[in-house]
């Protein structure tokens, strides 16, 4: 298995029309408007604020892919049919609901209404600005009687006020009078038309697991209608039929202009209207200003979130809404001087970069008490879930750049453990075993192969826990609530796990799923058991620490855990005797124990239109091969990299990057680093150049379904830790930079203990510069240095290490074979 290149090193492809798309650091831009794509620029445009989020679309509520408005964790329920039931199955299934929606602005000139897919327009320019987290709009429309009207509108959702969306409308009439029309909506659209239907069984036949459910009735029950009494503020309210939640949404208008102005109002149960009627003379600016508030609760009734929505208005209209604006630009400068990352001589990449970095904070700043959607709030994919990659790739990022969210997150799932204790019970385990899937902490996860099987959700908490903890010093959260779901987590490994007596005695964990969703319910799957492995020493240290230092607290834990010191012991046992596949022959670490049994599935000869192969082919057909929906074996290579040599690292990455499809959005940022690691730099470059694009050029095709937050949180972790490398294990801090040849520099941030240091990458050197705090120890290159607030410290490089020019060889199709020893050969099944 020598490291033969796959192909030629070929230039990174630039996804984007840069006539259509402009590079700008700072800014997304589209130059010109076309219909072709409506669900992907939805979603691109997005605002949110982990919290309230609002899809891309256009103002005039007509021309759309998905019109869009999600509250985090605001969601329905409904019952799981499963064609055949088993004990311990999901019985409830839970899907984020499409709240009001207060984006709609409709405008008439002459009666005729603004469209853009037939409007004749003059000029055309729309931007999401990352420094101020503002969707701006300008056009210049000809009118069919041949008047030209300027418009301009803005967009914000909040960052400082939870509940807060701003919106702007600015129309001018450039060469005549006219009579303009604006009407300003809240208009719920979950009418249970023929749009909302909900899939009958759990995966229904052709169906795509990746989107969302939808309803065949009506989700959201009028509760309330409401207009001010000036007649600028309406107001709706409404209960969700199964889950019983509540929502109230509530909108102010303002209205500025010189000409002569009607105002009317229209409430009924699914829409609220506002409209207003001029005589607008050319040169005279109309100014419509809509401010919009939404609360959302388990239960409270949705006339006190009325009230909640008048004090959030009221507020506003007391502090001004240019205030709204300069809090945004405030809260972003300094989210940008935690955050931002520069690619040195790279402009398209550096504008992609900010964009993914920019959606993170979309999808965490204001969560608090909620989760981190797969989609953030940018549209219904996946219905709305949380999984594991919040853990994996987001709080990576989180966790060195903006640790408070970080830690919001972690609570999020301690405040989970009450459910996640249940849901181990139906599973005969003891501790606590994670939702796969899940909105309100039951599992919802319908398919248990590539689902509740997936047991390393527990590990990858725990690791994102232990992490969060080692970097930021945080042992007040690991002493009051992170210590109990380290505890209960390793139980439920000591409990699944089991002994077998062989010599010194090993601990193996049979019919779990690791990452890699095309290879279920397997045996000592080699990420699961590496993961667990640092789940249970990780609590054991945990508990011996706190019995130590902080002795109260941890007799406050084992009354309230009953935690025995036998169990302690055991875990120390289980770890140390952790089964670990490792194959002499090849290598290479298996990624299970019967993995290299198995036949290689030719993906060269794989048609494009096959893919990606879980919407092609049977499970069945699938699970038989070695194929993989995304790196397994590659993501243990980085989380748990103390656990492995470089050697290992590189023959593992040769094996499994040649049969990985990257059907998986979370894919390529792993790939793209350990191949940076390992010495593929072209490899690394284009692995991280698709990171980098998965929703922006929509590789995938499903960008229309929402962002895929755990790649924009992903990329990150591809930049620092894989061209940066920047490494923590058990907090030790380490940096082994592989800058690409193409790159002029790079530069980072981590944020450890309290201090911010910059890490930048030359050709021939590596600077840390504490940007604020006393600074922090790291060993650079096998060297230890301590950055402090004095002076930056310079380290000089010698070379790149080893760098490998184009892929990785034929890996699996070159000669593998089975145990007895015959050649495995690679196949294509028959569609």
């Amino acid at each position: 298995m020598s490291p033969v290149p796959r192909d030629t090193p070929r230039p990174v492809v630039d996804y984007l029309d840069r006539h259509r798309w402009p590079v700008h650091g700072w800014r997304l831009v589209e130059r010109f408007f076309t219909g072709e794509d409506l669900g992907r620029t939805e979603t691109l445009f997005a605002l949110g604020n982990g919290y309230l989020g609002m899809r891309g679309n256009v103002e005039e509520g007509r021309e759309s892919h998905t019109q869009g408005t999600f509250i985090n964790g605001f969601h329905e329920t409904w019952k799981i049919n499963h064609a055949e039931e088993a004990f311990g199955f999901a019985r409830v299934g839970q899907t984020i609901v499409n709240a009001p929606d207060v984006k709609v602005i409709r405008l008439y000139v002459d009666d005729e209404p603004l469209l853009l897919p037939v409007a004749d327009l003059i000029d055309y320019e729309r931007s999401l600005d990352f420094r101020t987290g503002v969707l701006c709009r300008e056009i210049v429309w000809r009118t069919p009687a041949g008047k030209r009207v300027r418009i301009k509108s803005q967009r914000m959702v909040s960052f400082t006020q939870r509940h807060l969306a701003v919106m702007t409308f600015e129309v001018t009439m450039l060469d005549a009078a006219a009579p303009v029309t604006l009407s300003s909506q809240i208009l719920n659209r979950q009418d249970g038309g023929d749009e909302y239907h909900v899939r009958s069984a759990a995966m229904g036949e052709g169906t795509d697991p990746r989107k969302a459910e939808r309803f065949g009735r009506r989700v959201l029950i009028p509760e309330l209608q409401d207009a001010g009494d000036d007649d600028a503020r309406v107001m709706l309210g409404y209960r969700t039929a199964e889950s019983g939640m509540t929502i109230a949404v509530a909108t102010d208008h303002t209205i500025e202009t010189r000409d002569p102005v009607e105002r009317t109002v229209q409430v009924t149960d699914d829409m609220a209207k506002v409209v207003y009627q001029i005589d607008a003379q050319p040169g005279r600016t109309i100014r419509l200003t809509k401010v919009a508030a939404y609360h959302t609760s388990r239960g409270v009734p949705a006339r006190e979130l009325a009230d909640r929505c008048r004090r959030t208005l009221d507020r506003v209209a007391s502090e001004g809404v240019g205030r709204q604006f300069a809090d945004q630009k405030s809260w972003l400068d300094d989210y940008w001087s935690r955050a931002d990352a520069t690619i040195g001589g790279q402009p398209s990449l550096q504008q992609a970069l900010r964009w993914n970095l920019f959606q993170v904070a979309q999808a965490a700043a204001r969560a608090e008490g909620a989760g981190i959607p797969a989609k953030g709030v940018t549209g219904s994919g996946y219905g709305g879930h949380y999984f594991w990659d919040t853990e994996v790739y987001v709080l990576p990022f989180l966790t060195y750049a903006y640790p408070q969210l970080a830690r919001a997150a972690l609570r999020f799932r301690y405040n989970m453990l009450p459910a996640a204790r249940r849901r181990a019970r139906d599973l005969s385990q003891r501790g606590a075993l994670f939702p796969w899937r899940t909105i309100n902490g039951e599992e919802a996860s319908a398919y248990y192969a590539a689902g509740t099987a997936q047991y390393h959700i527990d590990a990858d908490i725990s690791h994102a826990l232990s992490r969060y903890v080692d970097a930021t010093g945080d042992t007040d959260f690991l002493m009051r609530e992170g210590i109990d779901v380290l505890v209960e987590t390793a139980r439920m490994w000591a409990d699944l796990g089991f002994w077998r007596s062989e010599g010194r005695g090993s601990f193996h964990i049979h019919g779990v799923t690791g990452p890699d969703e095309y290879t279920t319910v397997v045996n000592d799957n080699l990420f699961t058991n590496v993961m667990a492995r640092h789940n249970l020493r990780r609590a054991a240290r945990a508990a011996r620490e706190l019995e130590s230092a902080w002795p109260q607290a941890y007799s406050r834990m084992v009354k309230r855990l009953n935690l025995d010191t036998d169990e302690v012991e055991e875990w120390e046992r289980a770890g140390e005797a952790m089964v670990i596949p490792y194959d002499e022959h090849l290598g290479i670490h298996p990624q299970d124990s019967h993995f290299l049994e198995r036949e290689v599935w030719d993906l060269p000869h794989t048609p494009a239109n096959k893919r990606p192969l879980l919407l092609h082919y049977h499970p069945l057909v699938i699970y038989r091969f070695q194929v993989l929906k995304q790196a397994d074996v590659v993501l243990a290579l980085y989380l748990q990299g103390d656990q492995f040599t470089t050697e290992q690292k590189r023959r593992n990455f040769e094996y499994y990057d040649p049969i990985t499809t990257g059907d998986s959005t979370l894919s390529a940022v792993v790939q793209a680093l350990i191949a940076a690691e390992v010495g593929y730099s072209d490899l690394a470059l284009r692995y991280f150049t698709e990171a980098l694009y998965v929703d922006l050029a929509d590789l995938h095709g499903n960008a229309s379904d929402g962002v895929h937050v755990a790649s924009t949180g992903g990329v990150w972790s591809a930049l620092a830790t894989g061209f940066g490398g920047f490494r923590d294990y058990n907090g030790e801090f380490s940096i082994d930079p592989r800058l690409p040849s193409s790159w002029d520099s790079l530069s980072y941030r981590v944020t450890i203990h309290g201090s911010r240091i910059r890490v930048d990458v030359r050709e021939d050197h590596v600077e840390l510069t504490v940007e604020r705090g006393p600074g922090a120890k790291f060993s650079v290159r096998g060297s230890v240095v301590h950055v402090t607030a004095e002076e930056p410290v310079v380290v000089p490089l010698d070379g790149q290490g080893p760098l490998l020019e184009g892929g990785p060889g034929p890996g699996p199709l070159d000669g593998v074979r089975r145990a007895d020893g015959s050649i495995i050969t690679a196949t294509v099944p028959h569609p």
